[in-house]
Formats: structure tokens, C-alpha cells, sequence
């Protein structure tokens, strides 16, 4: 199973991106995915999550500004994280998580996986 994430990059105060992140593999299923960031110096943040039949979840500090999305598709599910008016204080990499059901020979497992990071910095 791979978390591939993708679409970070350097954006000036108030632009957007959209960063995406696909889960592949032997998947049964796949249940919450969420992005959270990490800032210099600072913990691992939640940023915004999302359930398998679409509910979604905000921290404050995106909230009006980030949409989180996902495409069920039958061999390989994206979530994706649209940024719109980016912030200065929205620099961090940005990281992809999925709980999801996977076949290790033909047995269920259970597991939380983590994406690679993707780098956004907000900078004029």
C-alpha cells in the first residue's frame, strides 16, 4: 500500500493550490483520510479530514479558505486539499493520512498509513 502525494510548491500571499495524494495497493477499503501540516518548529496539526461518505472536518484557521475532497475510484482512492487566499502562516509540509482496510494474502489488516509530505510555502 502507497500514500503518493503531490502538488505542493511556492505560491505568493493569497493564491491557491491543490494538493493531492493517492492511496494504491491491495485496498479493501478506505475510511478517513486527512491532511494535517507541520510548520518549522512547531507539532504536527490537523488541517482537515474527511469520511468515506464525504463528511468533512476543519481546523479554524482553514476554514472558508481549504476544501478537502476524495475520489472513490475502484482500484485507487485521492483525497485532495484545495488552498484558496494562502497565508504566510500556512507554510509547512503538508501530509496525507488514510485509515484503510488492506489484503495481505487474502487476510484484512487494518491500518493507518502517512503520506511522504509535500512542501507548501506562501511567500512574496
Amino acid at each position: 500500500v502507497q500514500l503518493q502525494a503531490s502538488g505542493g510548491g511556492l505560491v505568493q500571499p493569497g493564491g491557491s493550490l491543490r494538493l493531492s495524494c493517492a492511496a494504491s495497493g491491495s485496498i479493501i477499503r478506505v475510511n478517513d483520510m486527512g491532511w494535517y501540516r507541520q510548520a518549522p518548529g512547531k507539532q504536527r496539526e490537523l488541517v482537515a479530514t474527511i469520511t468515506s461518505g464525504g463528511s468533512t472536518n476543519y481546523a479554524d484557521s482553514v476554514k472558508g479558505r481549504f476544501t478537502i475532497s476524495r475520489d472513490n475510484a475502484k482500484n485507487t482512492v485521492t483525497v485532495y486539499l484545495r488552498m484558496n487566499s494562502l497565508k504566510p502562516e500556512d507554510t509547512a509540509v503538508y501530509y496525507c493520512n488514510a485509515d484503510l482496510i488492506y489484503s495481505n494474502y487474502d487476510v484484512p489488516v487494518a491500518e493507518n498509513y502517512w503520506g511522504q509530505g509535500t512542501l507548501v510555502t506562501v511567500s512574496s
